[in-house]
């Protein structure tokens, strides 16, 4: 069936073609019509005449979080006041927000991304799309909405939280698709098996965004809403928002719109680009963004690149699922360690449930100690002994550090809609 949202290149040579084109469309705009790209470009020696090829890419400065900060709010601003239709935000790490404006084409763009996310996991125009996240200067509500619009399903607005309004709402009007976090599609799994409602739900799939979901997560949510098919949704608002790349339901991986952005994956400390396979930070480059044109903007985000074709026929590159953020790495008795690979390990070992909790403090004697307080699976056969050794041996073999592990019972651990805290450094450092 032909896609009704093609990407703009249909083979690798067509992509690299039309990204360089992409490149240099994006380095001209931002140096011809933002003070601060302009400036930040001079001070590397570029101009838009230097850009020849991909390569080229890193001749480009990086852009951060602190940028934006520092501009704050419309750092970036590359079109003029009459043309921006839309303003989105997200937290910053100073206190000030992200603030990125929108033309009316970036909303289009955006839109025609997020409509390929439901076209890849297979949605129809006869689906109802019930939304449970966000709204407001946050990406993430309105860009599932429109989108839903946009690709022609059914969508139901609700919002986060509610559990009682959602689930009555899935079974009076039959919802189809769920869009959600992985911390409120546990919830909502959860009560509805404590409700016994299973059998009155219609639901047919779930797309999960905004943080990394484990497999007992996901388990749990397939066994108690009686769904097959879970997608996992990217994006961030300083890259328009979700819907830049989707699973495709052939293994974790992500499908990436690299007709719409460069992404490239480089080590954190040297800024230089990792082997395939390997893990590095998410760095963008927008190939047609007008309101807020990204160069080189470094999310912090921690991933892996995917070789290979797929088996789904999607002929756009593949990323891991996010792993961490490499401002989130702790050290640990030399070792860098990031949440997403304590949830890979735990992910290997039968009889334990989808939360957990990493603390880190010091024993009396100064030494530091690694506890993992882990939730049992909800129908664990094995003994605790059992599971918690596979656990200290995963660990030990994974991160090459040592832990201890403590196994709390089902369901005693805290949820919520939003994204669940997973790390928890209590050491103090002198």
């Amino acid at each position: 069936m032909l896609s009704r949202f093609p990407s703009k290149a249909a083979t690798p040579a067509d992509l690299a073609t039309h990204q360089l084109a992409g490149l240099k469309w994006t380095v001209r705009h931002a140096f011809e019509n933002s003070p601060f790209y302009r400036e930040q470009l001079e001070k590397a020696g570029v101009t838009p005449e230097s850009i020849v090829s991909l390569q080229d890419i890193r001749r480009l400065p990086f852009l951060t979080a602190q940028d934006l900060a520092a501009g704050y709010p419309f750092a970036l601003r590359s079109a003029p006041f009459a043309d921006l239709v839309r303003i989105h935000a997200s937290s910053g790490t100073t206190g000030k927000r992200k603030v990125l404006c929108y033309t009316q084409k970036d909303i289009d763009d955006w839109q025609t991304m997020f409509a390929r996310c439901y076209e890849l996991a297979g949605l129809t125009r006869e689906d109802r799309v019930q939304i449970a996240v966000g709204y407001g200067l946050w990406t993430a509500g309105i860009g599932f909405q429109q989108a839903c619009e946009k690709f022609g399903a059914l969508a139901i607005p609700v919002g986060p939280g509610n559990l009682e309004l959602q689930t009555s709402l899935m079974i009076d009007l039959q919802t189809t698709v769920f869009c959600c976090t992985a911390s409120m599609g546990l919830l909502l799994a959860e009560e509805v098996h404590r409700q016994g409602l299973r059998d009155k739900l219609n639901l047919k799939k779930i797309i999960l965004g905004a943080e990394r979901s484990s497999s007992a997560m996901l388990d749990t949510m397939r066994e108690c809403l009686g769904v097959k098919d879970i997608y996992d949704i990217t994006g961030l608002t300083e890259v328009y928002g979700p819907g830049t790349g989707l699973s495709c339901g052939h293994g974790s991986a992500i499908h990436y719109w690299a007709d719409h952005f460069i992404l490239e994956i480089l080590d954190p400390a040297t800024l230089e680009p990792v082997a395939p396979g390997e893990v590095g930070e998410m760095v963008f480059t927008t190939l047609c963004k007008e309101g807020a044109p990204l160069i080189r903007y470094r999310s912090r985000d921690l991933t892996r690149l995917i070789e290979g074709e797929c088996e789904c026929g999607c002929t756009l590159p593949r990323h891991d699922r996010i792993l961490g953020r490499s401002d989130d790495v702790v050290i640990f008795r030399g070792v860098n360690i990031y949440p997403g690979q304590v949830d890979e390990v735990l992910n290997r070992v039968d009889g334990v449930g989808s939360e957990y909790q990493v603390h880190l403090g010091h024993k009396d004697d100064g030494r530091d100690y690694m506890l993992i307080r882990v939730e049992r699976a909800k129908d664990g056969q094995l003994p605790d002994e059992q599971v918690c050794k596979r656990i200290i041996s995963g660990i030990k073999h994974t991160l090459l550090v040592s832990c201890e592990v403590e196994l709390v019972e089902y369901g005693s651990m805290p949820r919520s809609e939003r994204k669940t805290k997973r790390l928890f450094d209590e050491r103090r450092f002198e």
